[in-house]
């Protein structure tokens, strides 16, 4: 089964590449070709048919963004990995999310294919260049960088109305989240990806601000390492009042009695604050990265304990 872990660094290969801010771009041209030539989110040319038909995703994050924006028809292939939503599943399957199969995305004579690392960018730019198939990355960085992803895809595909529509959507959810919780305590988080060794998350992940925009502040938020190794000692030593643990497919991808057993003296153990969520909710920078954010701040913050603020 493909880790939490391995989930997550499909979106955070060749950092040094990805530019701070993805959306100030120049407006889209047309080239010699008749093509609308787009610059990616790794600030790359590229060459694109007017409303592309024949789309291949090559990451979870870009089939949910695409079929959100009403394209689930347009798409041929997906990776075996895209099983949101169910019509995802039914699409033909070129391979997994870091080693897609060359000779089928061919094969299938796609307008468009959309990668979300610069490692799928190394491993097929120059083969698809020569074949003139387009290849378009899409890196969010953070919780924002989602609907700013969404608005680019649907320039790129055509589906800006859409997609102008779904991302407003996104941004004012996002926007609560942050209004509602701007006032309270930050808790101290432990984000677990895995607990034998324990591996949390580091400043540069959408996930650390993920906890960040929920309202609460990453106990490993500081560290430079995107996916840094924790002792128990260092995770006792600050003290984190919320653990999160992600579920898989409705059951505990780490046992709670063992994060009770390992973490009995934190505040959070003590308090019975262990918080549970699917990583397809947490793992995934598409548009259910939003529902993530929601119910962590739900999490950290519960409806009932905020005090509605005063005119």
């Amino acid at each position: 089964m493909f880790s939490i872990i391995q989930h997550c660094q499909q979106w955070l290969v060749c950092v040094a590449v990805l530019l701070s801010c993805a959306s100030c771009r120049p407006a889209p041209s047309v080239s010699q070709a008749g093509r609308h030539v787009f610059t990616d989110e790794l600030q790359r040319q590229v060459a694109v048919i007017e409303n592309p038909q024949r789309l291949i995703s090559l990451a979870p994050n870009v089939t949910e963004m695409l079929f959100a924006l009403g394209l689930g028809d347009r798409v041929v292939a997906v990776t075996s990995y895209c099983d949101f939503p169910p019509a995802a599943k039914a699409k033909e399957k070129i391979g997994d999310t870091l080693q897609p199969n060359l000779e089928r995305i061919i094969a299938l004579k796609p307008d468009l294919v959309i990668a979300s690392t610069a490692s799928q960018v190394e491993r097929l730019t120059r083969q698809l260049d020569q074949l003139n198939i387009p290849l378009y990355v899409t890196n969010p960085r953070s919780v924002r960088d989602v609907a700013v992803a969404v608005r680019h895809l649907g320039e790129v595909t055509g589906a800006q109305t859409a997609a102008q529509t779904l991302a407003d959507q996104l941004a004012a959810r996002i926007q609560a989240v942050e209004a509602r919780n701007a006032d309270l305590p930050k808790p101290r988080v432990l984000f677990v990806l895995q607990l034998a060794p324990l591996i949390t998350v580091g400043r540069d992940t959408f996930i650390n601000d993920l906890i960040t925009r929920a309202g609460g502040v990453s106990i490993s938020g500081e560290e430079s390492a995107d996916y840094p190794q924790f002792s128990r000692e260092a995770v006792i030593a600050r003290a984190p009042e919320f653990i999160v643990a992600p579920e898989m497919h409705g059951d505990g991808a780490i046992g709670e009695r063992e994060l009770s057993v390992a973490f009995a003296t934190t505040p959070a153990v003590r308090n019975q604050r262990i918080v549970r969520i699917s990583p397809d909710l947490t793992s995934r920078p598409g548009p259910r990265l939003i529902d993530g954010l929601e119910q962590l701040a739900n999490a950290l913050h519960p409806p009932a304990a905020v005090a509605p603020k005063t005119p």
